[in-house]
């Protein structure tokens, strides 16, 4: 009698069943689940302030400056984590729309001083109560009692994010 294939032991098989397995499952994979999470937040608060006709990088830079005032772009993409282009190109969005405006570093030729024009303060001052809004409806879903402990695991994946950011800069991992 011929054999039409290979035959498998048993321990072949379990080793290659085992192999099957996948070593990654994307759905379970943290990083994915907060970026689908943060994109599915984005698109949600995209009707709050989309009727203004800005997108996700002009609202961060709107909130920013509508929060601490006069800042540089440098300062702005530090602490909104946006990267030097995009704050750049949110900023001349905002000034085309006369949101923000923008003021020469005399000791810094190369930099300037970004704030919220009356306009742009009017509509940050819009926005903000239904951000708050959008954000409260958002949070509903975590128990109050649970909300301390979220904070600080939100804010220790944040912190070790950047660490690791650091960390591949440096070239350690």
């Amino acid at each position: 009698m011929m054999n039409s294939g290979p035959v498998r032991d048993g321990a072949a098989q379990a080793a290659s069943t085992a192999s099957d397995a996948p070593l990654l499952k994307l759905e379970d994979f943290l990083p994915h689940r907060l970026n689908v999470l943060s994109s599915l937040v984005s698109q949600a608060l995209t009707r709050v302030y989309g009727r203004y006709g800005i997108g996700i990088p002009e609202w961060r830079v709107l909130v920013t400056l509508g929060e601490n005032g006069v800042m540089t772009g440098k300062a702005v993409g530090a602490q909104t984590h946006m990267h030097k282009t995009k704050v750049s190109r949110a900023v001349a969005q905002l000034e085309q729309r006369r949101f923000v405006s923008r003021r020469a570093n005399r000791a810094d030729l190369r930099e300037s001083f970004l704030s919220l024009t009356p306009a742009g303060r009017a509509v940050y001052e819009e926005l903000a109560p239904s951000a708050l809004e959008f954000m409260n409806k958002l949070a509903e879903v975590v128990a109050s009692a649970d909300r301390p402990a979220f904070d600080r695991a939100m804010k220790q994946l944040t912190k070790r994010s950047a660490e690791l950011v650091a960390e591949i800069e440096r070239g350690k991992i």
